[in-house]
């Protein structure tokens, strides 16, 4: 992680789970991390706890579902500390509704944060790292294993239609940014059952608790080991999709 070190990483939903776990462990690494939220007085939090860290936080509010804010936000970045060298699109919401009772409204606001808002910051990072000469930046997807596989969970199926949309992405970036010729990498970290806030959008506590005690789950950081060693690998190496489960999980 040497070559990481002083290098811009942006995280979106950098404020609580997933997001805020990867955030402490990419500042301990000495990386400047732009962590993003609509709930910035989290990650303002979290940068206070980090103080002292090789790397800081840069807390930064931002609605990813609007595109001029999006694209504000990564103009912001360059002006003020250069570009992106890594990207981590890490936000994603669920709803608790199957596909015959569920809304066109909560669907497009799925598909808005899980796809559209992925697809832009993605599209805007690989822009930095290009016109900066950056050869070896990093694109990173939290996506799901339920972007690998329907299972039999209907509230989860527009869920994973998004996620599959994300697996094709990945894909499809890969290629693009061979034709490129560049280095930049991208990869695609695919969690099990992880106990973070994404279920209390959908879920009581009692159901929440009822949940987790029925389905084995992993922790935030057992995912940013994953993201770690895709980031760690050697620059002629794409880590392109790793699925991570609880050793107990069924699906």
């Amino acid at each position: 992680m040497e070559r990481w070190s002083g290098r811009l990483a942006l995280v979106t939903g950098a404020g609580s789970g997933i997001g805020a776990a990867l955030t402490r462990r990419l500042v301990k690494e000495g990386m400047r991390v732009v962590g993003v939220d609509l709930n910035v007085e989290k990650v303002q939090a979290l940068g206070e706890e980090l103080k002292g860290q090789p790397g800081l936080v840069i807390p930064l509010k931002c609605d990813i579902t609007k595109d001029d804010q999006v694209l504000h936000m990564f103009q912001r970045i360059a002006q003020k500390y250069g570009g992106v060298d890594v990207c981590v699109n890490n936000v994603g919401i669920m709803h608790n509704l199957t596909l015959m009772n569920g809304t066109p409204e909560e669907w497009r606001r799925m598909m808005d944060i899980n796809v559209i808002a992925l697809c832009l910051c993605t599209r805007e990072a690989a822009k930095s790292m290009l016109e900066r000469g950056v050869d070896d930046g990093h694109i990173i997807h939290i996506n799901s294993v339920a972007g690998h596989q329907v299972a039999n969970f209907p509230s989860m199926h527009f869920y994973t239609a998004s996620k599959y949309a994300v697996t094709a992405l990945t894909e499809g970036m890969r290629q693009e940014l061979r034709q490129t010729n560049t280095n930049i990498r991208i990869s695609s970290i695919s969690p099990g059952v992880v106990r973070t806030e994404i279920r209390d959008t959908w879920l009581d506590t009692e159901a929440t608790n009822k949940f987790y005690h029925e389905y084995p789950s992993l922790k935030p950081e057992d995912i940013v080991s994953s993201v770690m060693h895709a980031l760690a690998a050697p620059p002629h190496v794409q880590i392109h999709d790793v699925m991570v489960r609880n050793t107990r999980q069924q699906y």
